[in-house]
This record gives C-alpha cells, sequence and structure tokens, in this order.
C-alpha cells in the first residue's frame, strides 16, 4: 500500500487513467467519462464563440467572470475574425491553460477555424478555391496543398477546421458553387478524400503532427437547393440522394476517415437535415460505421424552431436535434444547454449522452491536446512567411487553369512578334479571391502578374473598363460575409469606361480582357448583409458590352475569366480567340496565368462542372438520364456551352481504342481496361485521361455516363504512354429498383476519353 501511495503521488497518471497519453483513447475517454459531472457533460456538447464575449484580459484575469463562462469546461471555440494572429493566439494559450488547470478535470477545448483553401486570416496563403483546385483533377497536389494549409493552421493553434465542402452542385445559381468541387460524385468524394488527407495527415483517421481535423459538409443534398437559392429545399428521390448527394460523404469516409461531418441546413422531404435520424443515426452511424462527430451547421438546430417550425423552441430543438445523432450545437451551443434538463425528465437517457460526450473526447484525446504544450507565437510568424506557400499557390494555379478555346493556336504568345499589350476589364487589377478567403500578405493580380512577365521587351497598357460593383471592389476579410448587397454603376457610367477602354486598346497588338465575378456576386447568402445567388449565369454589370467593344476593335482578344460559378458567355465562345477559365486563382493567379500566357507552363486543368449556354438549360450535368436532353430547345442547343471534362492543351493527344483483359466480368471476378495515349504535338504536356461507364440492362434507368476513374499523366512530345484502371463490381454497383446495392447481369459500356463528349467505347458482359 505504501509503495502504490508513493507512485500515485509520484506518478498520477497511473492514478488517473485519463491522463495516461500510454492508454489507448478509448480506455481514457471511458475513465474520463466515469469521472464527469452531468453539466460537465453536457458542456463538452456546446460551443461558444472567441467574441462572446471577447477573451480580452479583462475577461481572462477575471477569475469569476471565467469560472461562470467556462468553469464546467467547454467543447469547442469558434474564432474571432476580427482578432490579430498575435491576439488569437495569446486568447488561445489562455483560455486553454485555465481550461486545463483551473475546472476540476482539466478537459482542453478544440479550436476552430475556417480554412476552406487557405486560412481565414490575414497574412496566410491562398490557393485557388476549391472548384479551380478540382479543375486540376490533381490528387497528390491537392493533397500537398492541403498539408500546407494544415501547418499553417495548426501553428496558430487550431485543431479543427470546417472544410472541405463535398456537396455536389447540380444548380451553378447557388452562391456556394465555388465552394465545390464540381457537378460528379465520385469526383467530389475522390478529391474531397485527397483534401481531407491533407489536412489529417493520413487516410486512416489519425491526426498527425502540426496538422488538423477534418469536417466534410454539409450532408445533404445541399449542392442543389431548390431554385439555387441557399439553404432551400432538396426535395429529391431516396436514388438520387442515395446516389448524387450522399455518395461523396460514403467515399470520403471510405478512404480518408474525416474527424467531423457537418449538416446541412436544406429541408428533404419535409424533414431538415439536423432532425432526420434516418440520415445522421440509420445510414451515418449504423449503415457506415461512422465513429466521428457530427457538428451542426451556424444557427442549424436554432432553424428547427425558428425557421423550418417542426420544433417549439430551444429546448424541443435540442431534443430533436440529439436525438436525430447531432453532437455539437454550433456556434454557440444555446440549444444544447437544456440537454441538462432533457436528461433529468427522462426525455434523453445518460447513455445516449455519454456515447455522445465520446465521440469529442476520444477526438481530444487522438490529437494530444491534454499533453499539448503552448502556442508559440514564433512559429506561427515563421510559417506565415514561408515562401513554400507562395510557390505551391502558383502551381496550383497553372495546373488549375482552363484552357476553354484557342482558335488558330493564338496562345501562347510570341513574345518576338508582340510590342503592346492592353490588359482590360474588372477583374484585371484587382485579384479576386472568393468566399471564404484570408488576406495573403502579397495578391498578384493579372496586371502585375503580365508586367511582370512581359518586363522591359513589351509594353502592358491598361483599362479597368467597366466597375463590377461600386462597394466591393476592396479586397477584404470582410468580402467573406460583411460587405452588403451589391450595388452597380450605372451603364451611362459604365459605357464611359468602355470608350475609354477602346481608346487604350486600338493602339495594341493583342487584348488581354479580365471578366467575371467578385465576392459580392458569388458567396454564401444568408442572412440581411450577404446575398451570393443568381438569377442569372449571363456577365453582370456590362461586361459582355465590354467583350463586344474589345472584339471590334480588329485586334485578338483573349479572355481570361475569374468567377466562381459557371458563367454563360456565348458571344466570348464565339466571337474571342482564346478563352482562359481560371475561377478565382489565388494570390499567385497573375503569375500563374502570365507563365501561361506565354508559354512556360502547358495548361491541363479540365472541366468538373458543364458550363450552360443560358439558365433556361439548367439542370444540365454530363451524367443525367436517357430522356433528359433528347429534343433540342426551340431557340438553343441542348448541350452546353463547354461539357465535363473539357479543356484544352497546347499540345494534342491521340488516344487509342480501349483494351479490354477480358470481355466478361464474374461474380467476384476483375478485369482491366487499358488505353494508349500519345503526344502528338511539339510540347511537353499533362493529360487528365477519364474513365467512364454506363450500364445498359439495369433494373432502373441509368446515367448516360458515370466517371469512375481518372489519371492525369505527364507526355513528352512523340510519348506514349498505356493508361490502366482496374473494373470491379463495386466500381459498377448501383441502386437497384429495390433500392439494394449491387450490380446485375447485363452488358455495361466502357469508355475512356479526354471529357464527357469525346470517348471510345467497348462492351463489358457482366455476369
Amino acid at each position: 500500500m505504501l509503495l502504490a501511495g508513493i507512485l500515485c503521488l509520484g506518478l498520477t497518471s497511473f492514478c488517473q487513467d485519463y491522463k495516461n497519453p500510454r492508454l489507448s483513447s478509448s480506455q481514457r475517454t471511458k475513465d474520463l467519462l466515469k469521472r464527469m459531472l452531468f453539466e460537465e457533460k453536457v458542456a463538452q456538447l456546446q460551443s461558444t464563440h472567441a467574441s462572446r464575449p471577447k477573451l480580452t484580459a479583462d475577461v481572462l484575469n477575471n477569475a469569476a467572470k471565467m469560472d461562470s463562462l467556462y468553469g464546467n469546461g467547454i467543447g469547442m471555440i469558434n474564432p474571432d475574425f476580427d482578432a490579430t494572429m498575435e491576439q488569437t493566439i495569446e486568447r488561445r494559450n489562455a483560455l486553454q491553460n485555465f481550461l486545463k488547470s483551473k475546472t476540476r478535470l482539466g478537459i482542453p477545448v478544440l479550436f476552430i477555424d475556417e480554412a476552406h483553401h487557405g486560412l481565414l486570416a490575414p497574412g496566410s496563403d491562398v490557393f485557388p478555391t476549391s472548384i479551380a483546385l478540382a479543375s486540376s483533377w490533381d490528387t497528390a497536389m491537392i493533397r500537398d496543398v492541403y498539408n500546407h494549409i494544415a501547418s499553417e493552421t495548426s501553428t496558430k493553434g487550431t485543431n479543427y477546421v470546417l472544410a472541405p465542402v463535398v456537396d455536389v452542385c447540380r444548380d451553378p445559381r447557388w452562391g456556394r458553387t465555388s465552394e465545390t468541387y464540381g457537378e460528379d460524385p465520385f469526383l467530389c468524394g475522390i478529391i474531397g478524400s485527397a483534401v481531407v488527407q491533407g489536412y489529417q495527415g493520413s487516410s486512416n483517421g489519425t491526426i498527425a503532427k502540426d496538422h488538423v481535423a477534418a469536417t466534410l459538409k454539409h450532408f445533404t443534398g445541399h449542392g442543389e437547393p431548390e431554385a439555387g437559392i441557399n439553404q432551400a429545399p432538396a426535395n429529391y428521390s431516396l436514388r438520387t440522394l442515395r446516389e448524387m448527394h450522399m455518395e461523396p460523404f460514403r467515399l470520403c469516409i471510405k478512404h480518408a476517415r474525416p474527424a467531423g461531418i457537418m449538416t446541412s441546413y436544406v429541408d428533404i422531404d419535409g424533414l431538415p437535415s439536423h432532425g432526420n435520424k434516418w440520415l445522421l443515426k440509420d445510414v451515418l452511424r449504423n449503415e457506415w460505421k461512422y465513429k466521428g462527430l457530427v457538428v451542426s451547421d451556424w444557427w442549424g438546430i436554432d432553424q428547427l424552431w425558428n425557421k423550418h417550425k417542426i420544433a417549439f423552441n430551444e429546448k424541443d430543438g435540442a431534443l430533436k436535434a440529439f436525438n436525430a445523432g447531432v453532437t455539437i450545437d454550433l456556434p454557440f451551443g444555446n440549444n444544447y444547454a437544456h440537454l441538462v434538463h432533457l436528461v433529468k425528465e427522462g426525455k434523453i437517457k445518460m447513455a445516449a449522452l455519454d456515447s455522445a460526450v465520446a465521440f469529442i473526447l476520444d477526438l481530444k484525446f487522438r490529437m494530444g491536446l491534454f499533453e499539448a504544450g503552448d502556442i508559440s507565437i514564433e512559429k506561427a510568424r515563421r510559417h506565415m512567411n514561408n515562401p513554400r506557400g507562395r510557390e505551391l499557390a502558383r502551381q496550383a494555379a497553372e495546373k488549375s487553369m482552363i484552357l476553354l478555346k484557342n482558335d488558330k493556336n493564338i496562345l501562347p504568345l510570341n513574345k518576338e512578334n508582340i510590342k503592346k499589350i492592353a490588359v482590360v476589364g474588372p477583374c484585371a487589377k484587382t485579384n479576386y479571391l472568393g468566399d471564404y478567403s484570408g488576406i495573403p500578405s502579397k495578391n498578384v493580380s493579372l496586371l502585375e502578374g503580365i508586367r511582370n512577365k512581359a518586363g522591359n521587351d513589351i509594353e502592358v497598357v491598361y483599362a479597368p473598363g467597366v466597375k463590377l460593383t461600386t462597394n466591393g471592389d476592396t479586397i477584404s476579410l470582410n468580402n467573406y460575409q460583411y460587405t452588403g448587397k451589391a450595388t452597380f454603376a450605372s451603364t451611362e457610367d459604365n459605357n464611359a469606361m468602355i470608350a475609354q477602354a477602346v481608346r487604350t486598346a486600338e493602339t495594341a497588338d493583342v487584348i488581354v480582357v479580365a471578366v467575371g465575378e467578385n465576392e459580392q456576386l458569388v458567396r454564401e447568402s444568408g442572412g440581411p448583409d450577404r446575398w451570393g445567388d443568381a438569377a442569372t449565369l449571363d456577365l453582370l454589370s456590362n461586361q459582355d458590352d465590354l467583350v463586344r467593344a474589345m472584339v471590334a476593335t480588329g485586334k485578338p482578344v483573349i479572355v481570361y475569366l475569374a468567377n466562381g460559378r459557371p458563367l454563360s458567355i456565348n458571344y466570348i465562345a464565339q466571337n474571342a480567340a482564346a478563352i482562359i477559365e481560371s475561377w478565382f486563382a489565388g494570390e499567385e493567379a497573375g503569375n500563374a496565368f502570365a507563365n501561361i500566357l506565354f508559354g512556360d507552363v502547358n495548361p491541363s486543368g479540365k472541366l468538373t462542372i458543364s458550363i450552360p449556354r443560358s439558365i433556361g438549360q439548367l439542370p444540365i450535368y454530363y451524367n443525367s438520364k436517357p430522356s433528359a436532353h433528347h429534343y433540342e430547345y426551340v431557340t438553343e442547343n441542348k448541350t452546353p456551352l463547354y461539357a465535363f471534362g473539357h479543356g484544352l492543351s497546347y499540345t494534342t493527344f491521340k488516344y487509342g481504342e480501349p483494351r479490354l483483359r477480358d470481355l466478361t466480368l464474374t461474380r467476384n471476378g476483375t478485369v482491366s481496361v487499358s488505353v494508349d495515349i500519345t503526344n502528338t504535338g511539339s510540347r511537353k504536356g499533362e493529360e487528365v485521361v477519364q474513365l467512364y461507364v454506363r450500364t445498359l440492362n439495369g433494373s432502373v434507368t441509368r446515367p448516360v455516363k458515370e466517371l469512375k476513374a481518372f489519371q492525369k499523366i505527364l507526355l513528352e512530345p512523340g510519348e506514349t504512354k498505356t493508361v490502366t484502371f482496374k473494373i470491379d463490381h463495386a466500381m459498377l454497383s448501383y441502386w437497384r429498383a429495390d433500392m439494394s446495392y449491387g450490380t446485375e447481369p447485363g452488358n455495361v459500356e466502357i469508355m475512356t476519353g479526354p471529357s464527357s463528349t469525346e470517348v471510345k467505347k467497348i462492351t463489358l458482359a457482366i455476369l
């Protein structure tokens, strides 16, 4: 007994198992749960906000105030976007030290941040938006990007990020289109998996050192809201939900094991996701065996009673959300404060509460938060000036930009033949970064990038052409949410600017016109000061008039698109000599474009979302059913302006016929399909080889094409490579007529090619 007492005094962790880092996270969680008071458990399922109240010195040094706010602990805390990096780190250290040393059990908090394509903070690196990164089809590069983002984010003390968005976007009117990876569920799932692996530093759910826990969102149907309005209902059939909107989440759980999943705001068949037990328990927990957190979207539980009206009040909303399977109440935890009373009243069982609390405790143990030291301000400062971030941002932008059109191979430009370039347009001098963007220490515009590249050899002149909006041209964190509704210049004012642009451009040899959107025109809509959903996909603010005026000069016109959603650019497609779709390409957009413009980089991006001719074509996606778009419209073609998978190169590629190793797929077998690709041009180039399938004899109608694999390869001039894909029953499975999942005997078309519209076919029989 004396020896045991000495050990307990010297090695406290052996007396309190939850403090022993040598034990497993599940052992530590089990021990800690036994020691927790009722109120301490509930506190772990709540969150708060670092600005409610701000953790200033007068709060942190007030023992009574801190005890009233955090005496029982807290599960998560959301960021204060107004705080500097130094303030954030100082306050986080102070709060964590209070929780670990001044509360009864010393349970640390998880610090949340936004980091969709870079940490949402001043001085951080900003990479291309999600729709742009997806256009690279380069999962290795994407993992590198998010490894860097994770490192930059974790140095600030962040443990948990509310990203990535793996919603399938099938209505580009939606203001959050740029946050998605496109219209295909397989592609969204595979790229989303690469992002999670980058954030977390593993593919098995482990959160590696200098990495962060990731959150898939929004589960589910969020990417195809009614009328393209953010948070509108998503009333789709069970089959559509399963095959389109839920599939990326299933794939990410399988390939990357994300730490968290966020529920969606949407109403599906009368049941909001935050109150949908079938979605969060029957499918997510029981069918998919998911073991991570399920967090609410901000005020998502509140919406059960103040918007959807399926709950009476906060307490009833908490009951419905908790019983449906939501673990954490974001952002203020007001609803889940009522869990104390709900358990006492017998409406929630203590075992259910313990099970929910275990999810968050286990994550905190696995991330080593109980043993972690203070956040280093010096380390964070060093990382914010890491030149690797700028280099990676430029490479990512170069790989993401898409050459949509290149008449007579006008690109790349030959410096020897050009004396003057006119750079025109509202997206030329200001490099817009897109929704959920931080503010980089250096933001390279198109104009700056071209001038950097042209040097003293080529004169570069500039004219703005038009104003996109009159109140959103300055890049700031306010562009994320708070700049208010866009206001536009008058047509008269824009026409005067167009006239000036014509005078500037008339003396040039070639014109680069930069048009598109800014953060006021495409972003997350919500609240009284945020608009971003669109009633048109046409260029706004007289930008088409600007392009027409440039074409009328008779000079070659190269159009650079900076935008967050596909735009109906019919005139541009017909009349521009070349078109580059850049999306919002991040802090190095200007340098990346200049490298493509002059041929130092060969573009290799491909579309991950169809570009419609008009809003009247919507919905239009490549993986439609056979009866969709069967006949032409009265006034226009049924096909998109540019199709899924499309993207040109400065070289040319020749595809051979696909070859199957076996023409029959047996019950438990696999076959391989191979295709030869030859670089028939004079430049080295990267090509995205795409594999599509079509079930020909199913019990239910199947899409005319479904992407099932892809590979990005590099080819030297004259080089041929053979790309081989494995085909098995898992790849070809679907939800059959009886809603069982699997394959059926019959024939399947196997298609390979450079895009969804340019494929060669071979037929495979399934036994």
